[in-house]
């Protein structure tokens, strides 16, 4: 299972829990998954989010693949300038 860090006012959508082991292959999987678990953090998910995936940021992320043991952060997105 992949370990995920929730960054940020994330937390206060899932009761204060900002850490978690999620079982999932993609970003968009594990959006699914998060939403169902924490369901006031599901219309968060789907707002502009970056996504961290053992270091390496991705902006618009759900087709990105998630290792078995990964460490994944979810942040707010990043704007450039």
């Amino acid at each position: 299972m992949a370990h995920v860090t929730l960054i940020g006012n994330l937390r206060q959508h899932t009761g204060g829990v900002m850490e978690l082991d999620v079982d999932a292959a993609s970003v968009r999987q594990l959006f699914t998954r998060l939403g169902e678990r924490y369901p006031a953090l599901a219309p968060h998910l789907q707002q502009g989010l970056a996504v961290a995936i053992d270091g390496q940021i991705y902006q618009d992320a759900l087709l990105q693949e998630i290792g078995a043991d990964s460490d994944v952060h979810i942040l707010p997105q990043i704007a450039g300038g």
